[in-house]
């Protein structure tokens, strides 16, 4: 949960890195309330079947849409890749298969044009350097 939370502490920050761990936990816990205030929109009928979104589930979907291309655009930049490289979603089925390799692939080794290795500087220096505090 703890880098869920740290993808908002960045919320609008596109520069440095984010290791697989903050990407694919933040992935997670973003889908996984999508779900529950998904469910909440259907219990109470507010789902639109034009849009596929409520009221609840759309508000949280804008809200995390940022964070989102945040997160991910700082994701490329551990591997070495520039940001403009999330672009390549916008190929059908080829796009978005690169994307999810490129997001599985290990941080590239030691600093790069883009900042420190997150794994080199460790958790709670990162955590530190953003301005949070660690959950245990």
């Amino acid at each position: 949960m703890n880098y869920y939370l740290m993808a908002f502490k960045r919320y609008a920050d596109f520069s440095g890195r984010s290791r697989r761990k903050e990407y694919w936990y933040f992935v997670l816990f973003n889908f996984l309330i999508y779900i529950l205030l998904f469910a909440a929109d259907m219990a109470i009928i507010s789902n639109s079947s034009s849009a596929g979104l409520g009221i609840f589930s759309g508000i949280y979907a804008l809200a995390t849409l940022i964070p989102s291309l945040a997160v991910a655009v700082r994701r490329l930049h551990d591997i070495g890749r520039s940001g403009w490289s999330i672009l390549f979603g916008l190929i059908p089925l080829i796009g978005a298969i690169l994307l999810l390799i490129w997001y599985t692939t290990d941080s590239q080794v030691g600093s790069n044009a883009y900042g420190l290795n997150p794994k080199d500087i460790g958790e709670d220096q990162l955590i530190e350097q953003i301005g949070g505090a660690r959950a245990y």
